[in-house]
């Protein structure tokens, strides 16, 4: 449905423009389907091979970038952000000390913050680095750039969506 279609979309906001860069790359086309309420990013190479295995028998296809919820809000899975980190437009890096509470699933505090790309606006989507640009999970900026420059250090300025560490604290469940 188009409503879908538009969800996703903002949902990879933070990448922008640079969605083209995703789907015509070098080494072939790639695209992204929909099935079962998840989007899978896929060659369409492996599209085609794909089509051979009846709907109902196939379990996935591809990466999953993200599912639909029942509210038909799109979540974005971690297994994406190998894909959407190169190409994001709004960033937030972490202190080191912060780095741990990100990776436990916590919010991004003032405190921990070490940068963040000028002109982030409030709820707008952001990867979250080490300041080594190890690309740690997503998030949301809880504040501007502009606001984050005055708050206290114990406010949130990130919050937290999806990190790296979900792969070891939800191994059995993480589909």
């Amino acid at each position: 449905s188009p409503y879908v279609t538009d969800t996703f979309l903002l949902s990879v906001h933070s990448i922008g423009e640079n969605i083209k860069l995703l789907v015509d790359r070098p080494d072939g086309t790639y695209c992204f389907r929909l099935h079962n309420d998840r989007v899978y990013y896929i060659s369409e190479r492996i599209l085609k091979l794909a089509t051979n295995i009846a709907r109902g028998k196939l379990v996935s296809v591809g990466t999953c970038f993200g599912k639909f919820t029942k509210t038909i809000k799109f979540r974005l899975h971690i297994t994406a952000l190998d894909f959407l980190a190169p190409y994001a437009k709004f960033k937030v890096w972490v202190k080191p000390g912060q780095e741990q509470s990100f990776l436990y699933g916590n919010h991004v505090l003032k405190s921990g913050l070490g940068r963040i790309t000028e002109n982030t606006n409030q709820y707008q989507g952001v990867v979250v680095y080490s300041m080594a640009d190890v690309p740690l999970g997503f998030g949301v900026a809880a504040k501007s750039t502009q606001e984050c420059r005055r708050v206290d250090p114990m406010s949130i300025v990130v919050f937290h969506q999806a990190d790296i560490g979900e792969f070891i604290r939800s191994e059995d469940t993480l589909t």
